[in-house]
This record gives C-alpha cells, structure tokens and sequence, in this order.
C-alpha cells in the first residue's frame, strides 16, 4: 500500500505545484502559454501511445471507438454547462475538469501496473502533464473574478488528492479489474483529453503565444513519447 500512496502522490504534487506556482507567480503570458502548448503536446502523445492504443487492440475499433467518443462527449457537454454558468472564467475550470476526466483513468492503470513490473514510466508520463495544466488552469482562475486564491488552491488540493486516492484503490481492487475493463476506461479517457485539447487548452495557448506555440507542442509530445517508449 505504502507503493500505491507514494505513486499517486508522484503524480498528485506534481499538479498541486503547478497550481501553486500559477497562484503565486505573475508568469508573463508567452511562457504561460508555451506551458500549455508543452502539456498539450504531452497529452497528444498520452492519448496515442497509452490510452487508445491499447482498447484499440484488445476490444477493436467499435468498442474502442465508441469510449472514445464517450469521453469527449462528456467534457463537451460539461465544459459546456461549465461556460455558460461562468462565461469568460469557464477556462481554469475546464482544465480542472479535464484533469480529473483524464487523471481518473489514467491513475487506475497505474494502480492497476502496481502489481506487475509497470508503473514508473507512466507515472512520470502523467506527472509531466500535470504540471503544465495545473499551471494554466490556476493561473486562468486568479485572473477572474470570484476565485480567491485560498478557494482555488483547496479545489486544486483537492483534485490532487482524489487522484491519490483513485491509484490506492485501484491497487487495492486490481485483483478484480480485468486489464481490457481498463482499456476502455483509457480510451475514454483519451476521448475526454482530445476535447480539452480542442476547446480549452490549445486555442488559449495560441490565443496567448501566438504562432511559435507550435514548437513548444512539438517537444511536449517529444518528451512524453520519449517517455513512453
């Protein structure tokens, strides 16, 4: 059990950093949104080598397809329901939300791994991403009206430590959790990852750091599938 804590605090402060270093420092906007651009490449290599590969391989393009969809459909309607109700604050919300629809299952498989010889390499894969996401999502809620920073800090803290918990429990299940269940649970993950990418996070960074955030993508997918391979 000591494993699965120190695991999912490995990938839990890492975005409770983020967030604080988005509250405290006044970061200028070009290297806010090469951050972005930098977690937005990270979480492209994610969904392409560790959360649809693998559904697509054991359950097949329907199924695999199908979760996928299901988990950008859920983001969509929600960051939706998330925009109308703040409007222009909706974005530091948004990544929040992606956070925990990605972090959810992509914590799962690393409880899960825990049992076998996996688990480091996607661990730092996740915790690379958390830090940039952390980061902007903190840094768009100090800029608006109504998100003090203490309420702000606690909702990230409190994120951090759901996904803790998520891989204590899943380690602790894993005997019950079929390595296909957990499949689709990344494919929806992944599903819900593209949308953050396409609504919240990618047009931000470009809005934010002009053209050149194409290279900072660039390195982002570079590092995690680096990572990953």
């Amino acid at each position: 059990m000591l494993t699965a804590l120190l695991y999912g605090l490995g990938t839990s402060v890492p975005m409770l950093i983020g967030a604080v270093i988005g509250l405290r420092y006044d970061l200028p906007t070009k290297v806010l949104a090469a951050m972005m651009a930098f977690g937005a490449g990270t979480m492209i290599a994610a969904v392409t080598t560790e959360l649809f590969q693998p559904a697509f391989d054991s359950e097949g393009l329907l199924i695999a397809g199908a979760a996928l969809l299901g988990g950008a459909l859920v983001y969509v309607l929600a960051d939706r329901l998330i925009e109308r109700k703040l409007g222009p604050a909706a974005l530091g919300p948004a990544l929040m939300l992606g956070a925990l629809l990605d972090g959810i299952p992509e914590n799962t498989a690393l409880g899960v791994s825990l049992t076998g010889a996996g688990g480091i390499v996607l661990l730092v894969a996740v915790a690379v991403g958390n830090v940039p996401e952390a980061m902007a999502g903190a840094a768009s809620m100090r800029r608006q009206p109504g998100f003090a920073p203490r309420r702000t800090l606690w909702m990230w803290a409190g994120t951090a430590i759901l996904l803790t918990v998520v891989v204590v429990a899943a380690w602790a299940v894993s005997d019950v959790i079929s390595g296909r269940s957990i499949s689709v649970v990344q494919a929806f993950a992944g599903g819900a990852t593209l949308a953050v990418l396409a609504d919240s996070l990618m047009p931000e960074a470009y809005r934010d750091g002009g053209w050149w955030v194409g290279l900072s993508t660039a390195v982002g997918f570079l590092v995690a599938f680096a990572l990953g391979g």
